[in-house]
């Protein structure tokens, strides 16, 4: 007896892939059944402040982003920690 065909075994391997999901029903959720949450207050504000940091960070040339700490969680958690202080 001969074996199969490699394109043979590649749709029979697609179809043992893509069976279980069938069977069970699995599809993808609905947008309009599931609607998605609304941001809470914090996270926009800190969603604000990254936002902000990156526009920094950006606008920083090489050398002024050496003298800040040459790495973006360092400027980033020192940027979230002078904002919050700005705000308060």
């Amino acid at each position: 007896m001969s074996l199969p065909s490699p394109l043979l075994r590649a749709c029979l391997a697609a179809l043992l892939v893509a069976a279980p999901a069938a069977v069970l029903g699995q599809t993808a959720p609905d947008p309009e059944v599931a609607p998605r949450r609304e941001p809470s207050p914090r996270s926009l504000a800190a969603r604000e402040r990254q936002r902000r940091c990156g526009a920094e960070w950006r606008a920083l040339t090489p050398p002024d982003k050496a003298a800040q700490g040459p790495r973006w969680p360092q400027y980033y958690s020192r940027c979230v920690r002078r904002l919050k202080e700005q705000r308060a």
